[in-house]
């Protein structure tokens, strides 16, 4: 039974305001460090690989997207009468240990739909299957989202499909933006040009506040906050994988970010329940009115909205400090372990979930295509907020590491810690200083 979408709300929500995943964090670590090199490697190339498949392929999925998952298996059981796709569930908190714990042991399903942040974990410790040469097969390869692909790509190998999406843009009220005599797509090239018009928006309506953002949520400010340092070309983290160090001090950008919200809070241009704003209520006010411009997803944003309100919110990509733009392309990708029992099966029910016609029902289960191309003419009179990203993809992107968890998502992350420092004790120095510290042990801690 599909859980009832408010309750998907919620639980995506709160993955995102960083209370679910965060045990697993360190627990998955630990057991993740025994499991490398245990399992069969699954032989791609076998004769009629994923063609005519039989009998039963388990699949794992964790509990926040188990509808998207519950609906494809659903609709591809009633087109396979000789092979089902039995589909459980799996609490978000305890994904990571528990599919370490079955690696180590031995017995795994055939496949897991996983959150993408945590595809780095498994690939490097050769739990997934080689996929390469069937992902780069696919008529459709140059269309998936680059940032899941990003996630599932390891020294030029490629360990799964991408599954749904979740990303984050700049929505705006644009009947607010009219009355101050302003339009979005002329203000939103950059993060200075929305600076100025929030100082005049605070002027020409002083019964709303210009921008909103949930100062105590890790993982929302993770997802809205990062593609603003994205879309200039950097990030805060350099090297690849096992080999990776923080890229905060001295990063002009981060610095210009953190200065950016800084002034949001000090010239009162946000809410002043943003100091404690944990993404329990994230987008209430924008929904409501009380706000101008929300940095979000699209569920907070126009999913949980009236059908009265959604014409006048519209979206771009997040702009830069100076322009550019990017999207957090969050949400989940699907992998076959090795020593899957039915491997071919899984590949055959994988390739399944990438066909249009599932891509395009997915925003019926609160989440996004994953291929450029699923947004057509008709998709976008549907979904017209949807259609921005998916129309982008390219512009999407996550960074690979096997400490995202530790350094975004946890309630004693550096990223909360420095954006709480920087902006509401107006210490930025101390705050880059801080953060490159806990980044640099962080990521020297989890190297390979």
């Amino acid at each position: 039974m599909a859980a009832p979408r408010g309750r998907l709300m919620l639980s995506r929500r709160r993955l995102l305001t960083g209370g679910l995943t965060l045990g697993a964090a360190g627990a998955g670590l630990s057991a993740l460090a025994a499991c490398a090199g245990t399992l069969p490697p699954v032989d791609t190339t076998a004769d009629g690989f994923g063609q005519d498949a039989t009998g039963t392929v388990t699949a794992w999925c964790r509990s926040a997207t188990q509808t998207g998952v519950q609906a494809a298996a659903a609709s591809f059981n009633e087109q396979h009468e000789d092979l089902e796709v039995q589909v459980l569930p799996i609490p978000d908190a305890q994904y990571v240990t528990k599919l370490a714990t079955s690696i180590r042991g031995g017995s795994v399903p055939d496949l897991v739909d996983v959150d993408l942040i945590n595809c780095p974990l498994f690939y490097v410790r050769d739990a997934f299957a080689d996929l390469t040469d069937l992902v780069a097969a696919l008529p459709f390869r140059d269309a998936l989202s680059a940032g899941h692909m990003g996630l599932l790509t390891h020294e030029d190998r490629i360990y799964g499909t991408p599954f749904l999406g979740d990303y984050s843009t700049l929505f705006a009220n644009t009947d607010l933006l009219g009355r101050a005599g302003f339009e979005l797509a002329e203000v939103s090239g950059s993060l200075e040009s929305l600076m100025a018009t929030c100082q005049s928006l605070k002027t020409a309506l002083p019964d709303v506040r210009p921008w909103a953002f949930p100062g105590n949520a890790s993982g929302a400010m993770g997802f809205t906050i990062q593609p603003m340092i994205w879309a200039a070309g950097t990030d805060l983290i350099s090297g690849d994988l096992g080999d990776q160090s923080g890229n905060v001090l001295g990063n002009d950008v981060v610095e210009a970010v953190l200065e950016f919200h800084r002034q949001l809070w000090v010239d009162e241009l946000v809410p002043r329940r943003t100091y404690v704003a944990d993404g329990a209520q994230w987008g209430n006010a924008y929904r409501s009115g009380e706000v101008v411009f929300l940095p979000s997803a699209y569920g907070p944003a126009v999913a949980e909205a009236d059908e009265s309100f959604r014409p006048l919110s519209q979206n771009v990509l997040v702009p830069g400090p100076d322009g550019g733009k990017a999207t957090f392309s969050g949400g989940d990708n699907m992998c076959i372990l090795n020593g899957a029992a039915n491997a071919s099966g899984a590949w055959q029910f994988m390739r399944y979930t990438l066909e249009l016609e599932v891509q395009r029902s997915l925003p019926a289960s609160g989440y996004m295509p994953i291929r450029s191309d699923s947004a057509d003419a008709d998709f976008s009179a549907r979904y017209e907020q949807a259609t921005v990203p998916v129309r982008q993809l390219d512009e999407g992107y996550v960074p690979s590491s096997l400490a995202y968890n530790l350094l975004y998502n946890q309630s004693s992350s550096p990223w909360l810690a420095m954006i709480r420092r920087a902006v509401f004790d107006g210490d930025t120095p101390g705050a880059l200083a801080e953060a490159q510290s806990e980044y640099d042990r962080i990521l020297t801690q989890t190297q390979l």
